[in-house]
């Protein structure tokens, strides 16, 4: 997997700040908004300067029980042809089913049926991109019972018969170890790193006595914390900041894009 370094969510309310922020590395941008015949200019400007720019998709549903949209797995092929980029991703999660939508990234349930159900769709995904796949962990408010496995073994199985990259999103796992008790070092300690793309952080807010993962606030203390975790154990071969609402001015980016660096790149 090719070096990232440390890197922003592009997004169109901040196309002219991620242009001239400083560090910014590499660009993520939501899949099912590219279009390969009018690519936004900022995105073009971004990839004339050698800024790889990631397409990362939230409609694939691989997860869900019905088949594999196969109109879906081709928009994320084009966007990931007309990005030229290195690896594309989405989530471990469904959307859909019964032809009902759900407009958000639900979890699923860790059962071994569910897994040999993911794993088959996850498979006819891959053979139709023409890039490495990485999966993302999501954030959930609530939790299927009888869970067969953690989720940390239910992806390092994923991985294992699929072949697949993981996106460890790290405020996903404060979000699951404050709202269902996970342990997040014990995520940490079971999945392979070894097939580790990048990492997401972000931030989020207490609501109603559950912990929402907004993307709309700062990155708090104990994400980067877990983020230093994930350091001790591997280096990451990129980190990116998700930021999707309450666009904070530009010095306070550049302020968490520098936090996010000394976690990731301690001076020597």
């Amino acid at each position: 997997m090719p070096r990232l370094g440390v890197g922003i969510g592009w997004r169109p309310e901040i196309d002219l700040t991620v242009e001239r922020l400083p560090g910014v590395e590499f660009v993520e941008v939501i899949a099912e908004n590219v279009r390969g015949w009018s690519l936004p200019e900022s995105l073009r400007l971004l990839m004339e300067r050698g800024i790889p720019v990631l397409p990362h998709a939230v409609s694939l549903s691989l997860g869900g029980a019905d088949p594999v949209d196969r109109s879906r797995v081709a928009h994320l092929a084009a966007a990931a042809d007309a990005l030229g980029a290195p690896l594309v991703s989405d989530h471990i999660a469904f959307v859909r089913g019964g032809g009902m939508e759900a407009g958000h990234l639900l979890p699923i349930p860790r059962t071994r049926d569910t897994l040999d159900v993911l794993v088959a769709n996850v498979l006819d995904a891959q053979a139709e991109l023409p890039v490495p796949l990485a999966l993302e962990n999501v954030a959930a408010l609530v939790e299927w019972p009888d869970a067969e496995l953690t989720e940390g073994q239910f992806l390092a199985e994923l991985v294992e018969r699929t072949g697949c990259w993981l996106l460890v999103d790290v405020h996903n796992l404060y979000v699951n170890a404050r709202n269902l008790g996970h342990d997040p070092r014990e995520f940490l300690d079971t999945v392979p790193l070894e097939q580790l793309a990048y990492v997401h952080v972000a931030g989020g807010q207490d609501h109603q006595g559950l912990y929402h993962d907004t993307h709309a606030h700062p990155v708090p203390q104990p994400v980067l914390e877990l983020l230093g975790e994930l350091r001790h154990r591997v280096e990451p071969p990129g980190v990116l900041l998700e930021r999707d609402d309450r666009y904070p001015a530009d010095a306070e980016l550049a302020a968490e894009i520098a936090s996010i660096r000394a976690v990731v790149e301690p001076a020597a």
